[in-house]
C-alpha cells in the first residue's frame, strides 16, 4: 500500500482546539486530533459532501466537517459525549453559519438500523478511532501529598457502562469494530473512502499491534485497504521533531528502558485507509441529498441529537 506522512500537529491539540470546542471538551480521556480529522476531510471529500463518525466522542470530527463546509453525522453511546458532540456542532455551525449536522445516541454496532435510511449510501467519508489502550488514557499530576512521591489520575474514563466498548477485551474490542465497519459501509456511496487512526500499544509487556489487526476488521467488513500513512503527533522544527509525549508516554518509556526494552516514544498515530468496492461517485454539494424529515436537524443553525438504545463511545 502507498504510504505517506500527514503533517498534522504544526500546533499543540490545545491550540488546535482553542476557539472551536466549548469547555469540558478536554475532560474525554481519548480526543482526535483536530489536525488528523482536518487533513482527511480536506483530502478525501468535497465541499458539501456527508462526512460521518460512528464512534463520534465530543464530536472532532463533526466540528472539522463544519468548519471546512461539508455535513455531518455522529453516532455516540455515552450521554455525556453525545450531548458535548451536538453542543460543539452547534457551536461551530454558529460560527461558520453553514453545513447540517446531527448526533445520534447509540450503539455504532447497529448503525444503519439508527440513522435515518435516507443517510445510505450518502456519505463520501467515514473516520473515527476505535477506544484503545485504556491504560494511558486520562491526565495526571505529580503529588505527594501522601508523603511519598505518586501520581492523581483524572479524565480517564469514557463512562461507567461496562457494555462500552472501550472495556472490552482486545478480541472483543475487533470484533466489534468489524461490525462497526460493516454498517459503515452501507452509508458509504460507492468508492467512498474509511479512514480509522490506531497505534500499537503494550499490554503486560505484550505488543498489541492494533494497526494490522484494524486493516484485518477492515477487510472483514468488505473494505479494501488501499493506503497507510502516519499522522505526526509531534511538531516540525527545521529538520527535527518537537515531540510532545504525554505522562504514561514518558513513564513507558523510561520502564521499558529501564528493563532492556529499546522503546522510543511515539510521535505519530498509525491512518488506515480503505475504500468501498465500486465506481466512486462524485455528489456536488448542490445534490447532497437528506433525510426527508422535519425539525431542527434539517436546519442550518442547530443541530439534534437524537437517543437510541444500546451503545459504543469512543
Amino acid at each position: 500500500m502507498p504510504y505517506s506522512v500527514w503533517n498534522t500537529a504544526p500546533t499543540t491539540a490545545r491550540l488546535q482546539r482553542l476557539g472551536r470546542y466549548l469547555p469540558g471538551s478536554a475532560a474525554h480521556p481519548a480526543k482526535m486530533l483536530p489536525g488528523i480529522a482536518a487533513h482527511a476531510i480536506r483530502r478525501y471529500t468535497q465541499p458539501g459532501d456527508l462526512v460521518l463518525d460512528p464512534m463520534c466522542g465530543i464530536g472532532t470530527t463533526l466540528v472539522e466537517a463544519l468548519y471546512l463546509g461539508r455535513n455531518a453525522l455522529g453516532v455516540e453511546y455515552e450521554p455525556r459525549w453525545a450531548e458535548l458532540a451536538h453542543a460543539n456542532a452547534q457551536h461551530a455551525i454558529a460560527h461558520t453559519r453553514r453545513g447540517l449536522a446531527e448526533v445520534v445516541r447509540g450503539d455504532a454496532r447497529q448503525l444503519a438500523d439508527l440513522i435515518d435510511p435516507g443517510y445510505l449510501g450518502q456519505a463520501a467519508l467515514v473516520i473515527t478511532s476505535p477506544p484503545y489502550g485504556s491504560s494511558a488514557h486520562g491526565r495526571v499530576r505529580a503529588t505527594t501529598e501522601t508523603g511519598a512521591p505518586g501520581v492523581t489520575k483524572w479524565n480517564w474514563r469514557y463512562g461507567r457502562d461496562p457494555r462500552n466498548l472501550a472495556y472490552a477485551t482486545t478480541d472483543h474490542l475487533l470484533a466489534g469494530l468489524a461490525r462497526i465497519l460493516a454498517h459503515s459501509a452501507r452509508v458509504l456511496r460507492p468508492g467512498g473512502i474509511v479512514v480509522i487512526t490506531a497505534r500499537p500499544w503494550r499490554e503486560r509487556g505484550e505488543l498489541v499491534d492494533l494497526p494490522t489487526a484494524v486493516i484485518a476488521a477492515g477487510r472483514h467488513a468488505g473494505l479494501l485497504p488501499v493506503e497507510r500513512c502516519a499522522a505526526l503527533l509531534a511538531g516540525i522544527r527545521d529538520d527535527r521533531l518537537v515531540l510532545r509525549p504525554s505522562f504514561f508516554q514518558l513513564k513507558n518509556t523510561r520502564d521499558a528502558r529501564r528493563q532492556g526494552l529499546p522503546l522510543h516514544l511515539i510521535a505519530h498515530e498509525d491512518v488506515l485507509i480503505f475504500r468501498k468496492p465500486g465506481t466512486e461517485v462524485g455528489t456536488p454539494a448542490s445534490s447532497c441529498r437528506r433525510p426527508r424529515r422535519s425539525g431542527p436537524c434539517l436546519t442550518r443553525v442547530r443541530g439534534c441529537v437524537r437517543q437510541q438504545g444500546g451503545g459504543v463511545g469512543r
